[in-house]
Formats: structure tokens, sequence, C-alpha cells
């Protein structure tokens, strides 16, 4: 498919949507070429019962140059979406911040969530050490309670950024023409 010259803009998210599809062609088309890690050993490990080759309506030039032409697009298209990421803003925290801050606020808070629910599995337990008759109980670095106060804020926080993030991709003009 060639992109129309009189098509419209598209929104972000139609436009991540585009880049999905871009991807899914490309990676169909390069794993139909012979080249492709799958079918490297078609060619050269074949027994002669099972030999190969391309049907006669699948041209590999034609491939091999839609698969250029497709990446060429994905490019142009990812830096459309790049220059709209650094251009909108939203309010996150009491600050603004471009979009492009704002996904990677996200990606840090995301592993935020995952080293707290880390501790707070931690904090559940308390380690108790059988020694001459007693128990030796070790007290934990953090408090169950307070660990579990902490990632629920930090939920709170990566669900209120993703929705704004969200909401943006319905309002964020992309340059770029749908095809």
């Amino acid at each position: 498919m060639v992109a129309s010259k009189g098509g419209r803009k598209l929104k972000l998210y139609e436009a991540l949507e585009l880049r999905a599809e871009f991807d899914a062609r490309i990676k169909t088309l390069k794993d139909c070429l012979p080249e492709a890690k799958e079918n490297r050993g078609w060619l050269r490990t074949m027994r002669d019962a099972e030999q190969r080759r391309p049907s006669p309506d699948f041209d590999l030039d034609t491939a091999r140059e839609a698969v250029r032409r497709l990446e060429l697009k994905r490019r142009k298209l990812n830096g459309a979406i790049q220059q709209a990421n650094f251009h909108h803003q939203i309010d996150h925290g009491g600050e603004t911040i471009t979009l492009s801050e704002a996904l990677e606020t996200r990606k840090s808070l995301n592993e935020a969530i995952g080293e707290l629910h880390s501790l707070v599995v931690e904090a559940a337990w308390q380690r108790v050490i059988y020694k001459e008759d007693r128990d030796i109980v070790e007290e934990n670095e953090a408090s169950y309670t307070d660990s579990v106060e902490r990632l629920d804020q930090a939920r709170l926080d990566f669900r209120e950024l993703n929705r704004k993030l969200r909401a943006a991709t319905f309002e964020v003009i992309v340059d770029f023409r749908d095809e």
C-alpha cells in the first residue's frame, strides 16, 4: 500500500496502531524470505524429497522491495510519533512534562512497582532462626504496612499517568498522512 497524498493526518492512537500494523507486515514478508532465520536451513539441509521453491505468485525481489518500502514508511511514522511526543505536554505531579518524559516516567514507575512488589512479599515474612532451644527473629528492613502503602501509591500514580497518556493519544495529531 502506498500512502495517499490526500489522506488525513492521524491521531496518535491511530499512528501507534499503524506502526504495529507496519511491524506485522514487515515480519510476515521477512518470514517468507529465505534469509529469514526460520528459513535459513531450508536451502542447506533439505532432503531431495523436501526441496522448496518460491510459489509462482511469490516473487522474492518484489517481497524484498515491499519490506524496504514498509521499513522506510515505519521509520518516517516513528519519527513523526516521536516529534508529537516531544511537542505535546501533559500535567503530572504538579509540573508540565512532554509525552516523551511521561513515557519515561511511566516506565520508571512500572519498574518501581515491580521492586515494591518484591519488598511487600519480603516484608510479609520474618526470618526465624532456631538456635539453642529458642527462636531468633530477624526484623524486616521495611514494615509490611508501609511497603503496601508505598506500592499502592505507586500503582495509583501509574494509573493516573497512564490515563493521561491514553487520553493524549486521542488529542495529539501526528504529522503523517494515513494510507
